[in-house]
């Protein structure tokens, strides 16, 4: 295939197809007969392809029969894929038809323009293609476009309403799978004021429901959504200790199991028992005197909350001489090592103070009890715990055993539902890091349509490149 083109002279020449690369425009109608350089107001380069735009000759007779005449022809200004880091537009007379028997007026039809935006096809799909890959922000799409915040966001939540809505956007489109196993948990919106809720399949991890409120409303709008039959399917629910999502449950659908993990009875018995139990001899052996004691409490909290094998593997490390932090010559920096000691000190504290110990005894009870794959085994282990916390009448481990006793059930259920509310709150994580990243989303419902695409999206490790025909 040969090509002809003109060189300076004016004068026709055959140049070799081989030499270039052709690609399709997909402008079907648009000639182009000139085209200039110009300068956005960002600095950026602009390729404006200007020409004309067929009319066909059936475009121009009315519903009426008769033959419309043109009645305007304003240019039009329409926005095109990039060329490299420049920009491009066309720029083409827009007729304007209108019949002289009935009125009726109407503008001519553009082939290549997306609907509702002064933009082509071919860029209004590269960039929701940007979009849906998930690597970039909004932000950045913009940036590598050309087109506006506000653009960019409008064809994204078109792509979003379209893949996870139906009824023209009104409603969400129900699960595409069974699920066995569910999990809910509530997250803050905006400045924390505000809270939402999103329940997932635990198996797959996608978000299959978010609403604002975190109270039962939640729970039964969205079995109303997927219906009973539906949720005749589903075992089990991982939660944390919200006992509305506990009880909401338990009121629509009695068979379906809350299950408790391990994360938030650790989580709890941290914060509330082993950080309170702390402070309290901290202030009691100042107020008795012993101050070498008492000092020898600051800053024990973390060791205090972790389990012995991982005090170990820090100690393990520092004997190895590992680097936690590179330093920088450049930067005047030098490499930070692992510090020993932690489990020694451990060791001494517990010595030191008899309830300290206790905690510790809680603590490997505890991690013991979530082993067991049998419900009675662990509801003797739980009891065990239980009577510990009683005999010591301290007021931190009395409300422990009153928690322990009053999510008994959702407890020991781990023996039976090896399920855990991990995967809820690694997408907790990535929301805070969506937000982060969109620098906030003042409209709720394009932030929870973000989330449940967020939660589709497959994550790989250092994924390798590849040809494309490979």
């Amino acid at each position: 295939m040969d090509y002809i083109r003109t060189d300076a002279d004016g004068q026709l020449t055959l140049t070799r197809s081989t030499e270039f690369l052709f690609l399709p425009s997909c402008l079907y109608g648009f000639h182009n007969t000139e085209t200039t350089v110009e300068t956005a107001r960002s600095g950026r380069t602009v390729y404006c392809h200007k020409g004309t735009l067929d009319l066909p000759e059936e475009e121009r007779i009315c519903s009426c029969g008769q033959r419309m005449h043109i009645n305007s022809h304003p240019d039009i200004y329409i926005r095109h894929l990039c060329i490299g880091g420049s920009l491009s537009c066309l720029l083409f007379p827009h007729n304007q038809l209108r019949c002289p028997g009935c009125g009726a007026t109407k503008s001519q039809h553009i082939s290549f323009k997306a609907a509702g935006h002064l933009i082509t096809d071919a860029l209004y799909e590269y960039t929701s293609g940007l979009l849906a890959s998930g690597t970039y922000t909004n932000k950045q799409v913009a940036e590598i476009t050309g087109l506006g915040k506000n653009t960019v966001k409008a064809i994204d939540k078109k792509r979003l309403q379209e893949l996870y809505t139906t009824d023209n956007g009104r409603k969400l489109i129900k699960p595409e799978r069974q699920a066995k196993y569910l999990g809910i948990d509530e997250f803050k919106l905006h400045n924390g004021r505000r809270y939402a809720t999103h329940i997932i399949d635990l198996e797959t991890g996608h978000v299959l429901w978010i609403q604002n409120g975190k109270k039962k409303q939640v729970v039964y709008d969205f079995i109303d959504h997927v219906g009973m039959e539906w949720m005749s399917g589903v075992e089990a629910v991982a939660c944390d200790m919200n006992s509305d999502f506990q009880e909401a449950f338990e009121e629509k659908c009695e068979w379906i199991q809350p299950v408790f993990d391990y994360f938030h009875i650790v989580k709890n018995f941290n914060d509330k028992v082993v950080s309170e139990v702390r402070k309290d001899e901290q202030r009691r052996l100042y107020e008795e005197g012993n101050i070498e004691a008492a000092r020898a409490l600051k800053k024990t909290r973390y060791i205090l909350m972790s389990n012995r094998s991982t005090l170990q593997k820090k100690d393990d490390d520092a004997a190895s001489g590992r680097i936690i932090h590179k330093g920088s010559p450049l930067f005047k920096m030098e490499d930070i090592k692992r510090k020993s000691g932690y489990e020694a000190k451990y060791d001494t504290l517990l010595q030191e103070n008899k309830l300290l110990f206790t905690l510790d005894l809680v603590k490997e009870k505890l991690s013991a009890a979530y082993t067991l794959a049998d419900e009675a085994r662990m509801a003797g282990a739980i009891s065990d715990i239980m009577d510990i916390c009683q005999a010591t009448g301290n007021k931190h481990l009395l409300w422990f055993e009153k928690m322990l006793d009053t999510h008994f059930s959702g407890i020991i259920a781990h023996a039976t539902y090896k399920i855990s509310s991990g995967k809820i709150e690694g997408i907790n994580q990535k929301i805070k890091t969506l937000r982060r990243h969109g620098y906030g989303y003042p409209d709720d419902e394009y932030f929870f349509l973000k989330i449940m695409d967020m939660s589709r999206k497959k994550y790989i490790r250092n994924e390798p490149s590849h040809r494309i025909y490979d």
